[in-house]
């Protein structure tokens, strides 16, 4: 980098290391979103290694090519600028680049504590923002403004996962590819990654927008939001804490627990994270497309029979609102392997939220697009739609408004 560039980076970084400690001080449910690592650092440090693979081997064109954002409201303009001159004037092939990124807070996600003169990378941790938020590329593709809630589905957690020298079972994190994490293959003691099911069923990283209301946030309806979150943040992320649920044979006792206090707020946070805007149909054919694709939704081709209105799911449509309305895996078109593997062994009805917004669909990712969503229904003898070629794509044109 040029002086100029490095003199601003001096400035900046000072100016962060007296603000973050007063906001850890107060943490709120975006900081803790956003920045609190819950003491993962002793699986991404101690036992992946994960400081040593990024100081050595992960450049800043190496992390966004598995799916690492950038927050552009972390860097200094100089920096800013260098990055957006053409040639850009920041050496994207250089691993100590991506350190001194880190050293900003600026790589979504990802939290590394970096001291010395010679900016010795020393530990790596992870927050809930590295698979559930994602940037706008308002700066360049991968670099932008943050995007709390929406799914990172370029991120590629096994690649990532695959570069620990810890890890000696590469091929299975490999072959999950970008948008996909299997949260039921290991879990994390608090001394070493050990196996909960085998083989590996990964899926699609969900959005995690517009849940305020739904009351049951996982795929299968295991519980509230917050017992996802403590699931995810001890047993997946590494976090320092405890999680435990008879039901999957799963119980990890870490004191101090830096986990459990947290949730509370760190979900008031999640729920208030707001469904973004579906574009407008394109043109008045496409808008008559959308009425009449709602008047199908809602009538003939039953999907509001538990896709209900307003939140489109039945899960909280029961008599006892703390019970979930579950289905079993033979009702739903999907492979029912991965509901094996949950607490209730069932399906939720998915809440439809922002469908334009991220594609592949069901929770294996198995449909590429809203069209082969409603060929999936409508070729499956349980449901027999019927539907014409023109009622398959009104309906798309409604799903595209949601």
């Amino acid at each position: 980098m040029s002086r100029l560039i490095a003199a601003a980076l001096a400035v900046y970084l000072i100016a962060l290391s007296v603000a973050l400690p007063r906001a850890q001080a107060q943490p709120d449910g975006k900081f803790i979103f956003r920045f609190d690592t819950f003491g993962s650092e002793q699986l991404w440090t101690d036992v992946l290694q994960m400081q040593h693979v990024i100081s050595d081997n992960v450049s800043p064109k190496t992390a966004l090519s598995v799916g690492l954002k950038v927050d552009v409201d972390a860097l200094p303009q100089a920096v800013r600028d260098a990055l957006q001159a053409s040639p850009p004037q920041v050496d994207l092939d250089d691993p100590a680049v991506t350190v001194q990124l880190l050293k900003l807070n600026a790589v979504v996600g990802v939290i590394g504590r970096v001291v010395g003169g010679n900016n010795n990378l020393q530990e790596v941790g992870i927050t809930c923002a590295l698979c559930h938020s994602t940037v706008d590329d308002s700066l360049a593709p991968g670099i932008g403004h943050r995007l709390d809630g929406w799914a990172n589905l370029s991120l590629n957690p096994g690649a990532i996962i695959a570069l620990s020298p810890a890890i000696s079972d590469k091929s299975t994190y490999q072959g999950w590819g970008p948008g996909k994490y299997d949260p039921r293959f290991r879990i994390f003691d608090g001394a070493s990654p050990l196996p909960l099911n085998s083989p590996s069923i990964p899926v699609v990283i969900p959005s995690i927008f517009g849940l305020r209301g739904v009351g049951f946030e996982t795929f299968n309806g295991d519980g509230p939001i917050s017992y996802w979150n403590n699931y995810v943040a001890v047993t997946q992320m590494g976090g320092h804490g405890s999680f435990s649920d008879p039901r999957i044979g799963v119980s990890v006792i870490q004191t101090p627990d830096q986990v459990t206090p947290k949730l509370p707020v760190l979900m008031q946070y999640q729920l208030s994270l707001q469904t973004p805007p579906a574009p407008p149909p394109d043109g008045s054919a496409n808008r008559a497309a959308a009425r009449r694709g709602e008047d199908l939704f809602m009538g003939a081709a039953g999907c509001a029979n538990c896709h209900k209105p307003p939140l489109f799911t039945d899960v909280a449509s029961g008599p006892d609102p703390s019970e979930p309305v579950l289905h079993d895996p033979s009702d739903i078109p999907t492979n029912p392997a991965y509901a094996a593997r949950s607490a209730t062994k069932k399906w939720r009805t998915t809440p439809l939220r922002a469908l334009w917004q991220h594609p592949p669909y069901f929770h294996d990712g198995s449909a590429v697009d809203l069209l082969a969503v409603v060929n999936r229904y409508n070729n499956d003898p349980r449901f027999a739609l019927g539907l014409t070629e023109r009622q398959k794509a009104d309906l798309v044109e409604f799903l595209k408004t949601l």
